[in-house]
């Protein structure tokens, strides 16, 4: 059930959006969650493009949609899916973006073009174990980690190569 993103090169988005809006009613089915009509609006909207979205971007969608959402309507659907491993929040952004990896645990790492604003979920066990260690090693108990890397993606670089 992994959903494979590729916001740096070429590929069908349309079918990320609709194997996440699949993997998410799966994982709500099996939890014994619901996914309402609102959640899943609110994750088909931050599935819309590989680029975070604030809770008042999802707002201000929903209201040119005709939708009259309230913020707290917003925000109580993005902790949902956020406590259901189906977005992860980009702290230095305060946005969000669609999990690549739904229904695993797993360490979010993320690349964010600081060009273009995209962002890449990338996966590496090693790299979660070393930080796991590192802690460890420290007595720290880790609650939660997630890294958030800042650069340049491969399209932002082809394109400045042209300029």
């Amino acid at each position: 059930m992994v959903t494979q993103s590729l916001p740096y090169h070429p590929h069908d988005h349309d079918a990320c959006v609709s194997q996440a809006l699949a993997d998410a009613r799966t994982i709500c089915r099996e939890r014994g969650t619901r996914l309402t009509p609102t959640r899943e609006r609110v994750l088909e909207l931050v599935w819309q493009s590989h680029k975070p979205l604030g809770a008042y971007d999802v707002l201000a969608q929903l209201s040119d949609e005709g939708q009259s959402a309230a913020p707290p309507t917003v925000y109580r659907a993005l902790d949902f899916l956020l406590q259901n491993g189906l977005v992860h929040r980009i702290a230095s952004l305060n946005a969000f973006i669609g999990c690549t990896h739904p229904g695993e645990h797993h360490t979010g790492m993320f690349l964010i073009c600081c060009n273009c604003g995209n962002v890449l979920e990338v996966s590496d066990p090693s790299v979660s174990a070393a930080i796991h260690s590192a802690a460890r090693s420290e007595s720290f108990e880790l609650n939660d980690l997630t890294l958030e890397m800042s650069g340049v993606c491969p399209r932002c670089q082809a394109n400045a190569d042209h300029d």
